[in-house]
């Protein structure tokens, strides 16, 4: 009996992710739970059309896998290493729903070790949580398959080598681990949200795959930061089509065509937003969210109440102080009627390091020279963002602004 390739890949995109996740922790080797998933998948291939696809397909691929894992085992020098893990009967499994779902969590803080660098951390989580392949895990992160495929090698092999457990941490710990998944989540989202290189604004492929595994973590540890994050993801991402126009152009925030802003994913965003204000009203992604609320809820650019928006940011620079939020909170009160405060506030930030090379900053600066009249110094400011960004749209919109100034005397 034939198979459709489309069944293949339904299967493998439906199962894949839970299967892999309970085989590491059965097996305790990524790269033999890997192996062992794909021998569990070509079985399923060749039996489930003919005797029909069982009751509980996870767990019948699981267990497939198990054994073809421990058959592995036994053929391999490694044996009386893993001896533990000759166990001869499947009682020793358990597959019980909520065990499985737990092995996603376990499998997500494990790539989000605060041990592994955080390149490391993201690639891995692309690579086991979202079951990309290593060629799209390579494109997505603009690096060759091969230096992609070393860096994960390593990762895992750092797991083995330092004992990085592979569970959930206590409640105790949970307050200083979980801050380094949700970063990496995030880090993900904004790849794909606002790429660092290429012809596209937007990596649609990268941002979803950010939101479902906040959606997961949301559903299997539901904490406030974790909401505030699916908002914040979710009412940046309803801005998305309206980021470009027809021709590839970026639009800018102030410019955007308000009704491409898709309002169901707003709705869904606020709904977020409303339960992380109940647990966590001041923490770092949901202050983030409430900005991006701010923005959402305005109808047209004028109405936007800049006013709320410095306060939010006043109270994330408070607790979070950083050169970055500073950034956006001095544009944000030059926004409010103040720009000569807010260029002030921009030079005093001018050395620091991550501002300096930051295209973002000499943009932002040149843009409110630009509406104060000062065009020789918004030229300086834009001719620097143009020498540090990256992304082919930014640079032609940063020319278009340069070339729209007018010429000095």
């Amino acid at each position: 009996m034939s198979i459709e390739p489309s069944y293949v890949d339904d299967l493998y995109r439906e199962h894949s992710r839970r299967v892999q996740a309970t085989l590491i922790r059965l097996l305790g080797d990524f790269e033999l739970a890997e192996e062992a998933m794909q021998d569990a998948f070509v079985a399923a291939v060749q039996q489930w059309p003919v005797n029909g696809k069982p009751d509980n397909p996870t767990a019948w691929l699981i267990r497939t896998g198990y054994h073809c894992g421990i058959d592995q085992i036994r053929q391999r020098s490694t044996a009386r290493r893993r001896a533990h893990l000759l166990l001869p009967t499947d009682e020793a499994l358990d597959l019980e729903p909520t065990t499985i779902e737990d092995d996603a969590l376990r499998l997500l803080f494990t790539c989000c070790h605060p041990s592994l660098s955080m390149e490391a951390r993201i690639a891995l989580t692309l690579r086991e949580m979202c079951g990309l392949t290593t060629e799209q895990v390579a494109s997505a992160l603009l690096m060759k398959p091969t230096t992609l495929a070393q860096r994960i090698v390593r990762a895992k092999r750092k797991i083995r080598d330092a004992h990085i457990p592979y569970a959930v941490p206590t409640q105790e710990e949970l307050p200083e681990r979980l801050p380094d998944v949700l970063q990496v989540i995030y880090l993900v989202f904004n790849e794909g949200y606002s790429r660092s290189t290429g012809a596209s604004v937007v990596d649609i492929s990268l941002t979803q795959e950010a939101m479902r595994l906040g959606n997961e973590l949301a559903r299997l540890l539901p904490q406030g930061e974790v909401f505030g994050l699916m908002a914040l993801m979710l009412l940046n991402d309803a801005r998305r089509d309206a980021r470009q126009d027809s021709d590839g152009e970026l639009v800018t925030l102030d410019a955007q065509d308000r009704r491409l802003w898709r309002q169901e994913d707003i709705q869904t965003g606020i709904a977020w937003l409303e339960q992380a204000l109940a647990l966590t009203p001041a923490g770092y992604y949901t202050l983030q969210a409430s900005i991006a609320a701010v923005h959402a809820q305005a109808s047209h650019a004028e109405q936007t109440d800049w006013g709320r928006i410095v306060r939010l940011y006043d109270a994330l620079c408070r607790r979070f102080p950083s050169p970055i939020l500073a950034l956006n909170r001095a544009v944000a009160i030059a926004m409010n009627g103040a720009p000569d405060t807010g260029l002030k506030l921009l030079d005093d930030i001018a050395h620091h390091p991550q501002i300096s090379r930051y295209h973002l900053f000499h943009a932002a600066k040149a843009d409110l020279l630009r509406r104060q009249g000062q065009h020789e110094a918004a030229r300086s400011a834009y001719h620097q963002a143009l020498q540090l960004a990256t992304l082919t749209p930014e640079k032609r919109f940063l020319l278009k602004r340069l070339n729209e100034l007018e010429p000095a005397p």
